[in-house]
């Protein structure tokens, strides 16, 4: 064991919500119901790449992780590998059934390890972790409760590193008016107030926000037409959200870079 876990109360009362997420994302686990999505996460390369090589950085000085949210699409096995030592934690347990599964696969259930935990409010002692992390979770999250609990968990000048939708964009929120199956009841895209926030629990928050203009390319997917032009689009998405802060706003993502 990487650390000394207490034990879960199986049978300890849940709100509503968590129990719907719970629920929710058993069956995502179990079914894949988010398929139809996929084709959107065609554009999001240069946003996963920058912050795959901001948790590398951690975990190549053999950092201790946690990462929150680890269902499918789970960064823990390259952090362990790559020299951390990682705990993952989701509300979902097929999804931690399938971590654990997987990393004994990969031989590297020595480096990680995965338990069933509610991450707004963990059994982790203070100051536990380098680095926190996860990708689409907070927005699933009560964000004072959630802030709070990763800046008590962080050792001092610890990070967190997060990746999240945002919830401005009037054409993307229309897409996830009408799939409502893919997405669960209490989720909420991050506003800009919700980032501001995340400054009063910690003592800097570095944010970069990636893909409005890119998001049109996605009818060209399996085309050789899209590289070209999703390169191009990106480098205008940068542009404009660089010389023009507003345009930031229409961002489908923003990287949440916190510092404890």
């Amino acid at each position: 064991m990487l650390f000394n876990l207490p034990a879960m109360n199986n049978k300890a009362p849940s709100s509503d919500r968590l129990a719907r997420e719970a629920q929710f994302h058993d069956h995502l686990y179990s079914a894949g119901t988010r398929q139809a999505a996929e084709k959107y996460y065609a554009v999001s390369r240069r946003s996963r790449e920058a912050y795959e090589r901001l948790l590398l950085e951690e975990a190549k000085r053999g950092e201790r992780i946690l990462e929150y949210g680890c269902g499918q699409g789970s960064y823990a096995f390259e952090l362990a590998a790559a020299g951390a030592h990682v705990i993952g934690i989701d509300i979902s347990a097929v999804a931690i059934e399938q971590s654990r599964n997987e990393a004994r696969v990969r031989n590297l259930s020595n480096r990680a390890e995965f338990c069933v935990m509610n991450a707004e409010r963990t059994t982790f002692a203070d100051n536990s972790f380098d680095l926190v992390c996860g990708t689409g979770i907070l927005h699933h999250l009560n964000l004072s409760a959630s802030y709070g609990e990763i800046a008590r968990i962080l050792k001092p000048a610890g990070r967190a590193i997060f990746v999240e939708p945002l919830g401005h964009n009037p054409v993307i929120n229309w897409y996830r008016r009408n799939t409502p199956a893919m997405r669960t009841a209490d989720e909420h895209p991050l506003l800009m107030d919700d980032l501001r926030l995340a400054g009063t629990f910690f003592r800097r928050v570095d944010l970069r926000y990636y893909h409005c203009l890119d998001l049109l390319t996605v009818p060209l997917r399996n085309s050789f037409l899209f590289t070209p032009v999703c390169y191009v689009a990106s480098g205008i998405d940068r542009l404009m959200m660089t010389v023009i802060p507003p345009f930031r706003r229409w961002a489908w993502t923003v990287t949440m870079v916190m510092v404890k």
